[in-house]
């Protein structure tokens, strides 16, 4: 899964995609390297984001969506919002990506069934302003899968078919930097719960703190690296921002299977 930021202030590439056209390019550029799925956002989430409104959500992702669509590109939306969802599902996504499980909007998970898409449901605890603070687990590992699950039941509540739904354990998301190397070494027990599995660690702190301090654009050989263990585990999709080594690392980690 292939990332495209149309934002001015997300933590890596930020403001680099200037207009809906350099948006769509990057997109198609990540396709042509190998990206099965190109996933839009317009609202950062990196820790201590405010929020925008989802009128300037919509406007930063809507043209990126429907320009990707009409080239045959699968899509997914990166959203917390019922809205922007329906209105990205109607430009030509095939995939709500929805950080918040849910947790966000009320509408959210009503939405997702009506327009019967695949839906990415995520741990997370607050929004990006607090959500570091909530970071306190007692098992870290159990809490994650507890709190996971039951937004996934939530989510067949609602009515969305469990084949429907894809769990993603949150790296970053109220997680201090211990508690995402805990949840990495324990994918295997999160391939247990009968999802498909999303995992995004693509050039987070945690990565570039193991790397002394490493900016971001530097932290594509350690996310490779995570994405082979991922590959190992038979995790079904990494999100990334950059796709030729994460490929070169997927195949070797498909290789070498744990089990």
């Amino acid at each position: 899964m292939g990332v495209v930021n149309a934002t001015p202030d997300s933590f890596s590439d930020g403001g680099q995609l200037q207009s809906a056209d350099a948006a769509v390019a990057h997109g198609l550029d990540l396709v042509s390297l190998g990206a099965s799925i190109v996933d839009v956002g317009g609202e950062s989430t990196r820790p201590g984001a405010d929020r925008v409104s989802g009128d300037e959500e919509r406007r930063r992702t809507l043209p990126v969506v429907s320009g990707l669509a009409r080239q045959d590109v699968t899509v997914s939306i990166d959203t917390m919002r019922a809205e922007t969802a329906a209105a990205a599902v109607d430009a030509g996504a095939s995939i709500v990506n929805d950080v918040s499980g849910g947790m966000a909007d009320p509408d959210m998970l009503d939405s997702v069934a009506e327009m019967d898409v695949d839906y990415v449901v995520m741990h997370w605890r607050a929004q990006s302003r607090t959500m570091q603070a909530e970071a306190v687990y007692d098992d870290v590992v159990k809490d994650v899968m507890d709190e996971l699950l039951r937004r996934r039941h939530a989510a067949v509540a609602a009515g969305i078919h469990p084949e429907r739904i894809i769990l993603d354990p949150g790296i970053g998301f109220s997680k201090l930097g211990e508690h995402n190397w805990t949840l990495l070494r324990a994918l295997g027990q999160f391939t247990t719960l009968g999802h498909r599995l999303l995992v995004g660690v693509s050039r987070k702190k945690f990565l570039g703190d193991l790397l002394d301090g490493r900016p971001p654009a530097e932290r594509d050989a350690a996310t490779a690296a995570v994405s082979a263990w991922c590959a190992s585990h038979g995790i079904w999709g990494v999100r990334t921002h950059e796709v030729r080594s994460q490929l070169d690392a997927i195949a070797v980690g498909s290789r070498l299977p744990l089990h």
